[in-house]
């Protein structure tokens, strides 16, 4: 007897079989991310019974139209964040919003201060620049230094997968085809209470509950200094990337200098360079709602392109010609920043091949009549995938991106609003953002810079980002109910 499944039936079967794959890839045989979503879309292609040179085509012309404006915006932000780091934007947030909070409401303060660097500046980055600025308020106060570095993280990893022009917000968004502005404001009104969950409030939890010293150093020691034990095993004191040297003091009389000794940029600059982009991009959306001669402008304006490129032009000359940079520190900045941008782009347009090819199979119309039938909204859907693929491998990046590959041909074949689908990247954020443990580097990078072990680790850092996703996407449910 003759056994033949269903079209339908074996298009679903292989991709389940191709995301089984892709995961066996990276995690057991640790192919690159890119190399993987390239060779499973072009064995999920064969699986179906695609044509191979017209799939080989076909995957070709996806990366291409992918990559369009998708790879400018993620390099134009590359250049800004590196500049914002070289500048020492991270620090002049962190101490003067440290100097303005009292020892009570420090921890707001420090949230705040990671979100808004979260935004432009890559989390393991800030982490080494911040992180060690922290151990001089801890000595002072004697609390736990989770008491401080609970909420910093928390805005960190808040800002860094909910806010565009963050890289994994950003790929999201380009794969779902969804308005960057509405991804920004739902953004916001999602990530602000997560950050205060996870950050203020968690952090006086677990800091009552796990005490962890900050390392003991001098002041001149920059090196690597010892403390609780830890010998060599976290920064000194101020010990930052880029050796800054400055840390979080009160009655702090100094004045904070960069590595090269010029005093760092004013809050003023730093605020105005993180908001330039996010206000530009969200005039282009309201352009597109008033139509006419003023909306094609405000368009214009506010195309992520351009917002970019206007911000990175800005970045340049107020954080590097104006700090007395040469043009040959300049270039060489901005091609610095460039290396781990083309990882994010590859990895992002190898994403979009894999949807696109998911699409054509017509996954998204069968996966749409089910989720339809069994009344699953589609939030629900991409927050699943992407918590599952975050769980499964531990990058947050490879997540969303699988996330928004499985989604975006859903929200097509259901016809989704630009709201809805904004909302969805939203979703696919959350589930990119939580559950952070031993197969993520960041909980590694966690471990090393509060000096914890690795169960006080999984207690304050993985909890902190599973709240981050869990309220974030509280936040996702709430919202779908009015958005249409």
């Amino acid at each position: 007897m003759n056994f033949t499944i269903p079209h339908e039936a074996w298009v679903i079967t292989a991709a389940v079989l191709a995301v089984a794959l892709l995961l066996l890839l990276i995690i057991r045989f640790k192919w690159q991310e890119f190399v993987a979503l390239i060779f499973v879309s072009i064995v999920f292609g064969i699986g179906i019974g695609s044509n191979p040179n017209e799939m080989l085509e076909f995957i070709v012309g996806e990366m291409g139209s992918s990559l369009g404006q998708l790879s400018l915006v993620i390099g134009l932000g590359a250049i800004f964040g590196m500049m914002l780091q070289r500048a020492g934007a991270a620090e002049r947030i962190a101490i003067t919003l440290v100097e303005k909070f009292s020892d009570k409401t420090v921890a707001l303060g420090l949230s705040a201060a990671g979100f808004l660097v979260g935004t432009s500046v890559y989390i393991d980055v800030a982490i080494v620049i911040l992180v060690p600025m922290l151990y001089g308020v801890a000595q002072r106060t004697g609390k736990s230094l989770l008491h401080y570095g609970i909420p910093l993280c928390a805005g960190l990893s808040t800002a860094y997968t909910f806010m565009p022009p963050a890289p994994g917000p950003l790929a999201t968004a380009g794969i779902m085809n969804a308005d960057v502005g509405l991804v920004i404001l739902f953004g916001v009104i999602c990530g602000f209470p997560a950050v205060i969950v996870a950050g203020p409030i968690f952090g006086k939890f677990i800091s009552r509950r796990i005490f962890v010293a900050p390392p003991v150093a001098t002041d001149t020691d920059s090196s690597g200094g010892q403390g609780s034990g830890q010998a060599n095993s976290s920064p000194s004191r101020g010990g930052g990337a880029n050796g800054y040297g400055v840390a979080l003091q009160e009655g702090q009389v100094q004045v904070a200098v960069d590595d090269r000794g010029v005093p760092l940029p004013s809050l003023a600059s730093v605020l105005g360079a993180l908001f330039l982009p996010l206000i530009l991009i969200v005039v282009g959306t309201v352009g597109r709602l008033i139509g006419g001669p003023a909306g094609e402008v405000f368009q214009f304006i506010g195309n992520p392109v351009i917002a970019m490129l206007v911000t990175c032009l800005f970045s340049l000359y107020f954080f590097g010609t104006r700090r007395k940079m040469s043009k040959e520190d300049l270039q060489m900045v901005a091609t610095a920043a460039l290396g781990p941008a083309g990882m994010i782009i590859l990895v992002t347009g190898a994403g979009s091949v894999f949807g696109g090819v998911l699409v054509e199979s017509g996954l998204g119309d069968t996966l749409s009549e089910g989720m339809q039938n069994a009344s699953v909204p589609l939030v629900v859907f991409g927050f699943i995938v992407a918590s599952v693929m975050r769980i499964s491998q531990g990058s947050g990046l490879v997540a969303m991106v699988t996330g928004a590959s499985f989604s975006a041909p859903l929200a097509e074949a259901m016809g989704a609003s630009p709201a809805v689908v904004a909302l969805t990247c939203i979703a696919i954020a959350c589930g990119g953002a939580g559950y952070s443990h031993v197969n993520d580097s960041g909980f590694w990078m966690a471990n090393r810079y509060f000096g914890m072990s690795v169960a006080d680790t999984l207690k304050s850092w993985t909890i902190m980002k599973t709240l981050v996703a869990l309220t974030g996407f509280v936040m996702v449910l709430i919202l779908s109910i009015f958005i249409h």
